[in-house]
């Protein structure tokens, strides 16, 4: 079944992109006040630069993670963006999303985790950046340009 690794991954990627990229630009679209503005009233600690973060990391990222570029840092990027968001405005309400709890940012948080250090496949910019080929039984990266 490893043959189903790469389009199950690509699916994965696409849909978490998808996810990442509707919050990111409802962010973008409301505004930077308003997102700042919201974030005060949740008890966001610094809010300016939460409402950057969560905007930029969440859209950028999403694209990032379709595209299947710098997936680790990415993930890792998105994981913190979500582990922030279960901290500091999820955690208190539970685990029950229909209470405004965290098991979706929980999800979204290991999601962006689990593709982001999988191995990408070659459906991804990752793929080509950094080829890895087998050579006497060790793993040797290649530089792409060569």
């Amino acid at each position: 079944m490893t043959f189903l690794r790469t389009p199950a991954l690509l699916a994965a990627r696409i849909a978490l992109g998808f996810i990442f990229i509707m919050h990111g630009w409802q962010k973008f679209h409301n505004g930077h006040g308003a997102v700042v503005e919201g974030f005060k009233q949740m008890n966001v600690p610094a809010p300016e630069f939460s409402a950057f973060f969560a905007t930029w990391v969440e859209l950028i990222g999403g694209v990032a993670l379709i595209l299947g570029v710098l997936l680790p840092l990415v993930g890792l990027l998105l994981a913190i963006d979500m582990i922030g968001a279960l901290i500091t405005v999820h955690g208190q309400h539970g685990f029950w999303m229909d209470n405004h709890g965290y098991e979706y940012v929980l999800a979204l948080a290991a999601g962006a985790l689990a593709v982001g250090f999988a191995n990408s496949g070659v459906v991804s910019i990752d793929h080509y950046l950094f080829r890895r080929t087998r050579r006497g039984g060790s793993v040797v990266v290649e530089d792409a340009a060569a």
